[in-house]
């Protein structure tokens, strides 16, 4: 059966390591990969660009890039941007047999515990991690501990024998690219270190995002 692989955030801007994450997933894996570019992110500051620009800046990213692709359902929904609410969508809309997978970065996945209602992820779908060097699964929270007990896996078919709840570690080279780091140099006018796919180059230029400190609307 198919494994749908969703890779969430806020994508702020999609960067060289954004997509270095989704190519590797889907060489792993041999699935495609959604992003899905997150509208109201509950757990962290307003973006500097609008859910639309972000989204739009994924489509130029992507483009004629075989197996990736970008889902607006979470700009589509009103409220903040659970992952437990996207992932109990998907799993109505799909059904719940279907194998469902969430990539996510080592950092993010080791503050699960302060995601809404996460307890109930990993039987909703399963989780890959990306792990950078330096950026290691040691030392998880006592609680992520324990829910990870026993469900580590180093074979892709895994995730596709069961419908949820198995955990699998993708291993990435160490890639320089940060949004938080891209958004400041951009704001100083240092360029983007060749992290930006050229037409999201072109298009924050047009639109001055990330320039100042407003966030100038239009798509």
């Amino acid at each position: 059966m198919s494994l749908t692989l969703l890779y969430g955030g806020t994508f702020d801007p999609v960067h060289a390591g954004h997509l270095a994450v989704a190519r590797a997933a889907r060489a792993a894996l041999g699935a495609d990969v959604a992003f899905l570019p997150a509208a109201d992110p509950p757990h962290r500051p307003p973006p500097g660009a609008s859910a639309l620009q972000r989204a739009r800046m994924l489509d130029l990213a992507i483009t004629g890039e075989p197996g990736l692709r970008v889902d607006r359902r979470e700009l589509e929904r009103a409220g903040p941007s659970y992952t437990v609410e996207t992932l109990r969508g998907l799993r109505a809309q799909i059904g719940p047999d279907a194998p469902l997978a969430w990539l996510v970065g080592a950092d993010a996945f080791r503050g699960l515990p302060t995601w809404h209602d996460w307890s109930e992820l990993l039987a909703l779908a399963h989780f890959v991690v990306a792990v950078r060097p330096g950026h290691d699964l040691e030392a998880l929270p006592p609680d992520l501990e324990a829910a990870c007990a026993g469900r580590w896996t180093e074979d892709p078919a895994a995730l596709r024998a069961a419908p949820a709840g198995a955990l699998f570690r993708l291993d990435m080279p160490l890639h320089p690219a940060s949004a938080t780091e891209l958004r400041q140099r951009l704001r100083d006018g240092q360029g983007d270190g060749g992290w930006l796919a050229p037409a999201v180059r072109d298009y924050i230029a047009v639109r001055s995002l990330y320039a100042g400190q407003g966030r100038p609307g239009g798509v």
